[in-house]
């Protein structure tokens, strides 16, 4: 093999709202502006070491390249520390209910995760750390 994958670099998510949706990603999951791509409705937000890239919906656009449908079925963001009571405190501070903390597998292993919604109906995974055994 001619390259080894190392971890997520971007995910591009179709929204409907960009500024409703740069409030979300820089409010509530702590991501920064980094570059706007005006002639394409696109802006790339850091997400730690990864970009997630914000691309305005296109009204007569077909499902899944910058339309009204479903682009995705969700993508995850290591977080650290994942503590879920202070989690659970900052999503309720934005009027979002994170459900319960379950397993789930990742990259690195087993550990503790949350699903949430974005403003566009988006499934976000909140991930913990592999738990060590």
């Amino acid at each position: 093999m001619a390259f080894a994958l190392k971890n997520l670099d971007h995910v591009v998510v179709c929204v409907s709202d960009l500024e409703r949706a740069l409030k979300f990603y820089i409010e509530v999951l702590g991501c920064r502006e980094e570059r706007r791509v005006e002639r394409i409705g696109l802006v790339q937000l850091r997400a730690g070491a990864s970009m997630i890239d914000l691309q305005l919906t296109k009204p007569d656009a077909e499902a899944g390249s910058g339309g009204g449908g479903r682009n995705m079925d969700h993508f995850a963001i290591r977080i650290e520390p994942f503590d879920p009571p202070a989690l659970r405190r900052h999503l309720e501070g934005f009027g979002i209910d994170p459900g319960e903390v379950v397993q789930r597998y990742g990259a690195e292993g087993d550990g503790p995760s949350v699903y949430i919604s974005d403003p566009d109906g988006n499934t976000i995974e909140l991930k913990g750390p592999a738990e060590a055994g």
